[in-house]
């Protein structure tokens, strides 16, 4: 791996366990095993880093979320494959938990691949249930709630130390979602 891609590596690791504050530039080259002027090399400072770092999450997010939407099997079967696929509930999502960095979200170029992120995965989910959802429930508001309970069991997995608490909401999530499913289309 080139230096590059060990400054926005250890920045991404960085940001997630202590978000933009916490994450300082010494120790961003500490991590990533490069010196101050190979840094500023490659970013024009912490918040062009950052960026890079913040979009590479935004990006991976999307494309682990897409290649479970992409699979055969129903609008339900391919929504419970993402969100009960494998994560660590305890540490959070890496892109979610940066709404609650107030640097992060004060800072215009930094927020946009959390919201672009966020407004991607409402979109495709509400794609996936206008498939198969009956119509008692609105797609778009329905997709909302999913990432909302997703993002939400992270924060009470967290809070309780228990990532029993996120799979105990992803299963409320979709024991809720599967009375809905159209009996027509099944």
């Amino acid at each position: 791996m080139d230096t590059r891609e060990r400054l926005i590596e250890s920045t991404r690791e960085l940001l997630w366990e202590r978000g933009y504050v916490g994450t300082s530039p010494k120790a961003i080259q500490a991590r990533a095993g490069a010196g101050q002027g190979s840094m500023y090399h490659h970013f024009s400072g912490k918040p062009d880093l950052a960026l890079a770092a913040i979009s590479r999450n935004a990006e991976e997010l999307r494309n682990r979320a897409e290649a479970a939407f992409s699979q055969r099997g129903t609008a339900l079967d391919r929504i419970t494959t993402y969100l009960r696929r494998e994560r660590d509930a305890l540490k959070g999502c890496p892109v979610g938990r940066l709404t609650q960095d107030p640097d992060v979200m004060a800072d215009e170029a930094l927020r946009k691949p959390v919201e672009v992120t966020f407004a991607w995965l409402t979109d495709r989910i509400a794609a996936l249930l206008a498939e198969d959802l009956d119509s008692r429930l609105d797609p778009r508001a329905t997709a909302t709630a999913l990432v909302a309970v997703l993002q939400g069991g992270y924060v009470l997995a967290r809070a309780a130390g228990s990532a029993d608490v996120y799979a105990h909401a992803i299963d409320g999530a979709l024991g809720l979602l599967a009375a809905h499913v159209s009996a027509e289309r099944n």
